[in-house]
């Protein structure tokens, strides 16, 4: 009689659509969509598209990043940032992977760095430097 809607432990998508203006913290677990207004704090484990009329006044934290609208703040993610020929961000961005196609703005600082369980460091020979005096014994 009714269909079996269980789900694999994810969330629904959310949307926030065109003409909508919201200020506040945003956390959610699901992938999120904006084509509307927000202002505020976006934080997801899933991926963010700020669609072509959508417009962030926000630091915006997630797995994967898509924007084709504009942001007006800060952007942190570990996976990939993708600003599309309609993209533009006024701000700071940390990615692990960034593509901005042609077209696209940014429009601040990019910090790129791999992630720490790949990052090697290097040797750091024993011993003292043969440049730098040692103290005397005395």
């Amino acid at each position: 009689m009714f269909k079996d809607n269980k789900r694999t432990g994810k969330g629904s998508d959310t949307l926030i659509g065109i003409g909508s203006d919201i200020q506040g913290k945003l956390r959610c677990e699901a992938n999120l969509r904006l084509e509307g207004k927000f202002h505020g704090e976006i934080e997801t484990t899933g991926e963010i598209v700020i669609g072509e009329s959508g417009e962030a006044h926000s630091t915006i934290r997630g797995n994967e990043i898509i924007v084709a609208g504009k942001v007006f703040g800060d952007i942190i993610t570990e996976g990939k940032l993708t600003i599309t020929a309609s993209g533009q961000v006024d701000g700071n961005v940390s990615a692990h992977t960034l593509v901005i196609l042609d077209g696209g703005i940014l429009n601040g600082i990019s910090i790129m760095e791999r992630p720490a369980a790949s990052a090697v460091a290097s040797p750091v020979p024993a011993g003292p430097s043969k440049n730098v005096p040692q103290p005397e014994a005395g």
